[in-house]
């Protein structure tokens, strides 16, 4: 039997519980993405649809789907956290990575739509890092 992992939002009304069987994880860099998520790119790992057992909140789960393409985003409505959705492409569940409680015990698998990355995004890597905001 596989483990589970659990998730939830910013605020905490919405949680959900995962079987940990991921089939990829990929870091999206597509403009779609990257609006969706407000973010350099998106973390998504992808499992099947029926993985996912919501424990608390599912009446705060709002959802919008782009109308000109299959783009769909569901989310928190008291926070705006991103959640766990269906695709509207392929039979796949999505999940944003950051709504994970614990790590996924995964490593993303690749970069993809690399040549719509923000420019400056390859930059980041020679940057300093510190644990908390910079004093």
């Amino acid at each position: 039997m596989n483990s589970k992992i659990k998730g939830s939002c910013l605020c905490g009304r919405v949680k959900f519980t995962l079987v940990k069987d991921f089939k990829a994880f990929h870091l999206c860099h597509c403009k779609q993405c990257r609006k969706i998520t407000g973010s350099a790119h998106a973390s998504n790992l992808f499992t099947a649809p029926e993985n996912i057992e919501w424990s608390a909140g599912k009446a705060l789960l709002q959802t919008f789907d782009h109308p000109d393409n299959n783009f769909r985003k569901v989310f928190c409505r008291e926070c705006g956290s991103g959640l766990p959705y269906e695709s509207r492409r392929i039979p796949m569940l999505i999940v944003p990575a950051g709504s994970l409680d614990d790590e996924p015990e995964t490593e993303p698998m690749d970069h993809i739509f690399w040549h719509e990355k923000a420019k400056w995004y390859e930059s980041v890597s020679d940057k300093v890092t510190f644990d908390g905001f910079p004093a």
